[in-house]
């Protein structure tokens, strides 16, 4: 997800860590792979006809952009340590289980961790702080029951847990 302003980005340690991986990742593996495979379609002759060598070009200039992308994001972030100050309320880094108690639903239970725009991913079950979904879990406490206003309409969830595991 892309992160429009150029204010602090909220981050947790384990997300910062993944950036700073991919980026260190970025600079030591990909960066002088793409490098080599340059060097060896150049070898190759004609480069206006070589497909080989505009693909390896064209990789390097995402990897660079990804490197620029990362460089000035993590220049930016400001990690929220959530071990500290735990609380009984949702709050950013907090791991939350929810039930379903829509009137569509079978009672799913479903748990999430509320993150920074940069590492939500909802295939891991990570929310960005800026979605509907964790905006209206900020402050709750376990019972609570959420009102969540999505496009095809409104979904109730009860806070069954909430968790803190940095």
């Amino acid at each position: 997800m892309a992160v429009e302003s150029n204010g602090p980005i909220p981050i947790t340690s384990v997300g910062h860590e993944r950036l700073k991986e991919e980026l260190k990742r970025l600079k030591t593996v990909d960066r002088p792979k793409v490098i080599s495979e340059i060097a060896e379609a150049r070898a190759l002759g004609d480069l206006s006809e070589n497909a080989e060598y505009h693909a390896a070009r064209e990789k390097q200039g995402f990897i660079e952009g990804r490197i620029m992308e990362l460089e000035d994001k993590l220049g930016r972030v400001q990690i929220i340590n959530v071990g500290k100050g735990r609380t009984d309320r949702v709050v950013f880094g907090a791991m939350v289980s929810l039930i379903d108690v829509s009137d569509d639903s079978r009672g799913e239970e479903k748990t999430y961790r509320i993150v920074g725009d940069l590492e939500a991913d909802i295939k891991n079950n990570a929310i960005s702080i800026s979605s509907p979904l964790a905006k209206s879990l900020i402050n709750k406490t376990v019972g609570d029951i959420v009102t969540v206003n999505l496009p095809r309409g409104e979904k109730y969830y009860e806070v069954k847990d909430i968790q803190f595991l940095d």
